[in-house]
């Protein structure tokens, strides 16, 4: 079972998804056509049930931790980040996130909780690997992986539709030891 953490960083802080967080504007982040652009769920409406179910069954999960992404200012859930599965013969796993709040774009706050989650992975999980990977119209997504260390390692050349066109798709890695020496010279913010 995965060890359930508080994560805390200087905006914000991480904890495990409560089925409390599961509310109308969760349910309206997820059907806004701006933030689920490109997420996966923008295939299939979303209401207060779906997203009850899913986040009851990533509580569940052994293999997979879903954290809220809570401002530290006022406590409000702006958005979540997962990191799972996580493959324990190999030790790594993935991660994937969103920033639900649109007056929250473009501050920062997808970096710091991937800089955290990836603190969380490598210190109290002892990865060796966390992956990630973005739409390539999904600049900021992928130039925060990048600001984190990430190193772009493939294109998926026209791997998913957006807006009825091809689009590749990026996949980025980050090693413990890469991530470590980032932390040496001081370039994580955490």
């Amino acid at each position: 079972m995965i060890t359930q953490s508080v994560l805390y960083g200087k905006k914000i802080y991480l904890r495990q998804a409560e089925m409390t967080d599961c509310t109308e504007r969760y349910v309206d982040w997820l059907n806004d056509p701006e933030v689920n652009q490109y997420l996966e769920t923008r295939w299939s409406d979303q209401n207060l049930e779906s997203i009850k179910t899913f986040v009851k069954s990533q509580r569940e999960n052994d293999h997979s931790l879903l954290f809220a992404i809570v401002l530290m200012e006022n406590n409000l859930h702006i958005g979540n980040i997962k990191i799972g599965p996580i493959n324990s013969h190999y030790n790594h796993a993935d991660i994937s996130y969103f920033i639900g709040e649109k007056d929250q774009w473009h501050k920062g706050i997808a970096t710091e909780a991937i800089q955290l989650i990836c603190q969380f992975g490598f210190e109290q999980l002892l990865l060796h690997r966390i992956e990630a990977g973005a739409y390539e119209a999904a600049v900021g997504s992928w130039r925060a992986l990048e600001k984190c260390g990430f190193v772009r390692e493939g294109v998926f050349r026209q791997q998913v539709r957006l807006n009825g066109n091809y689009m590749n798709v990026y996949r980025y890695g980050l090693l413990k030891d890469e991530w470590q020496s980032g932390v040496i010279k001081g370039e994580s913010a955490i």
